[in-house]
């Protein structure tokens, strides 16, 4: 649908629209949209801010409390050039996004028994043996995949004279000619950065569960996470290929010093990252040679996106057992390693808030969050039974930048002046 003003949130919000996961009470017409008309107005002036700053092209966001859909929009723009505007039905490249959507998935196959997380990755992928500096081989366990603790990297997180660099690794967003055999292949070539399990480094570890899930299902990744999270939770639109190709949105990344505009991307393309290059090839998910990224590789809605955040926030809804969820929640690997900054752990699929203080931030201890390369940000708070996706086609600004804080500010200050 085309941009929500806010008095088109408000009727739907007394029409006491919920989500799909959840069965929440209507609540009164008047109620709800008094009750929520800060919430709109903060989110607005964040969005607003951001578009009229030129800091990101276009957004979705969507706000969820205590399983009812309390806020969304669609702003600015979808394809700049072609003065498109920004829809809440628009499709979004993922990037890593994707990860806790295959962790899921790699989860429902722990509770079916067919996959253990103390299980060696060689049990699936005998070839699979990268070696440390002095060329042993550790074992690497599926529970060092879901916490990128198990030796791996990525091209970006590496100097131009590293192995990952020099073998041309794909990082699951470029690269389209490379298969997922050969890119394992490079992958075992170039070693390990650290003994598995004895620290946190964001890696290709979810594109190599990615294909022992392939193994374990007998299955295509594509199909295997189809099976598993997207039919079950009606995510029509999320899927390792564009479901819709008129919704699919230009991506654009952040613009130079003193050029503030974002740059449209075109088939292949290089944004800084913290002065670090990154490769993208917006076109690769309409390559037939380019594999089925685990880490990087789906496209999709908010409003997918946003079922899937709801079943961790709310403990499963019965696509996933509550132990489950709690372990993917726990932090596993603790907040010394600051995997979103001071004060961040890693769980299994994103981020845990273990000190709220040192990280600055209202989340409670506990919650969830990751990004996407593309521009995306999303976080659960379970304390509050609180939901955040935040969808832009901008890259790095809508994953990291200051609207992600922005929209999170303005969440927790007008939910705590109600």
């Amino acid at each position: 649908m085309p941009h929500s003003t806010s008095t088109t949130r408000a009727m739907a919000l007394a029409a006491g629209l919920t989500l799909g996961s959840a069965a929440a009470a209507q609540t009164p017409p008047q109620d709800a949209a008094t009750r929520f008309a800060p919430l709109h107005a903060a989110i607005d002036r964040a969005i607003d801010s951001a578009i009229a700053e030129q800091r990101i092209v276009g957004t979705v966001v969507l706000v969820a409390h205590e399983g009812k859909l309390v806020y969304h929009r669609a702003a600015g723009l979808a394809d700049r050039e072609a003065g498109t505007p920004m829809r809440e039905d628009a499709i979004f490249l993922l990037a890593s996004v994707t990860k806790p959507i295959v962790t899921v998935a790699a989860m429902r196959l722990v509770e079916q028994g067919r996959l253990r997380l103390d299980d060696p990755v060689t049990r699936w992928l005998p070839d699979f043996r990268p070696a440390n500096r002095d060329g042993n081989t550790p074992t690497i366990t599926i529970h060092q995949l879901l916490t990128h603790s198990a030796g791996l990297s990525y091209d970006f997180m590496q100097p131009a004279d590293a192995p990952y660099q020099q073998l041309q690794i794909s990082n699951g967003l470029n690269r389209p000619e490379l298969g997922l055999t050969e890119n394992l292949r490079r992958i075992t070539r170039a070693g390990l950065a650290y003994e598995p399990g004895t620290a946190w480094g964001y890696s290709m570890a979810t594109d190599v569960l990615g294909a022992v899930i392939e193994k374990v299902s007998g299955q295509p990744l594509p199909d295997a996470v189809a099976a598993l999270v997207t039919t079950p939770l009606a995510m029509r639109d999320t899927a390792f290929a564009v479901s819709d190709p008129k919704r699919l949105v230009a991506h654009y990344g952040d613009g130079e010093p003193g050029k503030p505009a974002p740059i449209r991307m075109g088939e292949s393309a290089i944004v800084p990252f913290f002065g670090a290059p990154v490769s993208f090839s917006s076109r690769r998910i309409f390559d037939a040679r380019a594999y089925a990224s685990g880490g990087a590789g789906m496209a999709g809605t908010a409003a997918d996106f946003l079922e899937l955040a709801e079943l961790l926030q709310n403990g499963g809804n019965g696509l996933l057992r509550r132990d489950t969820v709690a372990a993917m929640l726990q932090p596993h690997v603790g907040a010394q390693a600051q995997t979103q900054g001071p004060g961040w752990g890693f769980g299994y699929g994103g981020a845990v808030l273990v000190d709220p203080a040192s990280a600055q931030t209202p989340q409670s201890v506990g919650s969830m969050q990751w990004g996407g390369a593309y521009g995306h940000n999303w976080f659960i708070d379970p304390q509050r039974k609180l939901t955040v996706v935040a969808f832009t086609n901008t890259t790095f600004e809508g994953m990291a930048g200051a609207y992600t804080r922005d929209v999170r500010d303005a969440v927790y200050r007008a939910l705590d002046a109600r």
